[in-house]
This record gives structure tokens, C-alpha cells and sequence, in this order.
């Protein structure tokens, strides 16, 4: 038995030898880099380098944790991102509830096939758009107010406008993509449980309560754990694009706090130490989050 069981781990040594490409990939890209994150206990300079730039312990957490932009930018942060999870997250479950209920196979493609589209739309294109439609001078929006009466409205650049633009904008360009995966566990549903729930008398409604809302709560549960996690981070090509210094105080998140600081300060080791800081709170969220989804429904991503 032994010797059979080394002849067939050498047999598999051509199928190991596929893994080293990845596991070098992970170890270059993800795990040497790692050695730069001491830039964040030093005063870092070009000149010294790493290895040569001073020491100089928690400076640089204390320096961004007295800052008040800093705390602006984290409240923002959360607010967006906690606005996207609320309105992205149930919508795109019943979205895709409701295109699992269209029986006409050549119109439930199409409307999958046209709620894709926006997803692989830029966001640089779409908030240009935005910005000709909302214009104050010759936008489709307030051309029609005008008509109407009213004054018009600086939309992109008005803090309270900026919120519910982000929040639509974000919907219309995600919410379809989102729901291949949920369309996905709906497809892999026993059909003997719609069969016998007609049998029973039950409707269309019934069965998408009773029979497909429950069979998808895993993957439901798998992709909550992996939305909390990016409570920090809202996605920066979608704020750069709309952050002006009209709405900045409602629009500055800290992504955006990092690359004003990092690139146009020239602190590195502070946006180095935001950055390690938000890496162990994102961490702490999602060990969270898959506990708190073991205890609720019993399934987690380990």
C-alpha cells in the first residue's frame, strides 16, 4: 500500500507543477510586497530609501489619526458605502428573482443581456454623462425644470445631490451584473420542488418565497461576507470621477484622502500606515462577518 500511494503522488507531480506559476504569481505580487508596509513606522524618503529612512515607531498613525480630514473622509466612507450595500444588495436579489419569473426565454435574455451592458461602462464615460444631463447650463434635467418653473440645480455640484446620484448611478451600473450568480443558484434548483408546490396549490409568489428565496440563502450569505469587508473602500474610479471642490466635503472618502495625500503631499508614509490600518480593520470585518453568517444560517466561506 505505501508503495502504491508513492507511486501515485509521483504520478501527480506534473499536475503539482501547474500550482508553482500561481504560487510564485502570489508570493511576488502579494507577499514580498508586504516588506514595504515598515514604511509606515518610518519617515520615509526617496533618498534614504527603505532600508535608510529613519525610524520612527507610531508617528505616523498618530499624525493621520489627528487629522480632521481624515475622520471626514473615513464618514464618508462608511455613509456610501453602507447607502450602496443598503439599495445595491436587496435590489439585486430581487431583480434577479424577478427575471427568474419571465417564461419568455428570448426576453429573459434580453433584459439579462441589456442589465449587463452598464457594468462594462466605464465609470469615466457614465459620470460624463451624467455631468451633459445634469448640466446647469443645457442639461436634459434642468432644461426640463426650467420648463416647469423651477430654478435650475448645480446636481454634480451640490453636496446634497451628490449622495443620491452616487447611490442611482451605482444601482443602474451594477445590479445586473450582480445577479449572475444568483441566477446561477436559481438554475441549479430541483424542479420537483416547483412541481409538487403546484401540486399543493401553490402560486407564483409562493413558490419564489417558499422555494427560491431559501435554496439561494447560501450564496446570499457568501456574498454578504464578501461585501462587508469593503465597507472601506467605495471604489475610487467611480468617486474620482464626481469628487469637485464643490462637494468634496460630503464626496472625499478615504481612498480618495490617500491619493490626495500620497501623491499630491508626498506622504508616503502616512497613506502607507491609513492603508496597513484599513487592511486589519477590513480583515477583522470579514472573520466577523462569516461567524456572524455561520451563527444566523449555518454557512460561511470556512
Amino acid at each position: 500500500m505505501n508503495r502504491l500511494s508513492v507511486v501515485k503522488r509521483k504520478g501527480l507531480l506534473p499536475l503539482y507543477a501547474f500550482i508553482v506559476p500561481g504560487l510564485a504569481l502570489i508570493i511576488v505580487f502579494n507577499y514580498i510586497p508586504m516588506l514595504g508596509l515598515q514604511i509606515a513606522f518610518r519617515d520615509y524618503g526617496f533618498q534614504g530609501g527603505i532600508w535608510g529612512s529613519d525610524w520612527v515607531g507610531l508617528q505616523n498613525f498618530k499624525e493621520f489619526a489627528a487629522s480632521a480630514d481624515f475622520w471626514r473622509a473615513t464618514g464618508n466612507t462608511f455613509l456610501l458605502t453602507l447607502l450602496r450595500l443598503l439599495f445595491i444588495f436587496p435590489t439585486t436579489i430581487v431583480f434577479a428573482l424577478l427575471i427568474n419569473e419571465v417564461r419568455s426565454f428570448r426576453f429573459k435574455r434580453f433584459v439579462q443581456s441589456f442589465s449587463y451592458l452598464p457594468h462594462f461602462i466605464s465609470w469615466i464615460v457614465v459620470v460624463g454623462f451624467l455631468d451633459a444631463f445634469l448640466s446647469i447650463d443645457g442639461g436634459g434635467a434642468n432644461s426640463l425644470l426650467h420648463s416647469l418653473g423651477i430654478q435650475p440645480i448645480p446636481f454634480m455640484g451640490s453636496e446634497a445631490w451628490f449622495r443620491p446620484i452616487f447611490v442611482l448611478s451605482s444601482v443602474w451600473k451594477e445590479v445586473g451584473w450582480g445577479t449572475i450568480l444568483y441566477l446561477a443558484a436559481i438554475s441549479s434548483i430541483n424542479p420537483v420542488l416547483y412541481e409538487a408546490a403546484v401540486i399543493d396549490g401553490a402560486g407564483r409568489f409562493a413558490q419564489m418565497r417558499y422555494i427560491t428565496l431559501p435554496s439561494i440563502v447560501p450564496i446570499i450569505s457568501v456574498v454578504l461576507i464578501l461585501t462587508v469587508p469593503s465597507l472601506l473602500s467605495v471604489g475610487i474610479d467611480q468617486i474620482y470621477a464626481m469628487i469637485n471642490p464643490a462637494n468634496i466635503g460630503v464626496a472625499e472618502v478615504i481612498d480618495t484622502y490617500v491619493l490626495r495625500l500620497g501623491i499630491g503631499q508626498a506622504q508616503y508614509s502616512q497613506t502607507t500606515a491609513i492603508g496597513l490600518v484599513m487592511s486589519v480593520i477590513s480583515t477583522i470585518l470579514l472573520v466577523f462577518s462569516n461567524w456572524l453568517s455561520k451563527r444566523i444560517g449555518g454557512d460561511g466561506i470556512w
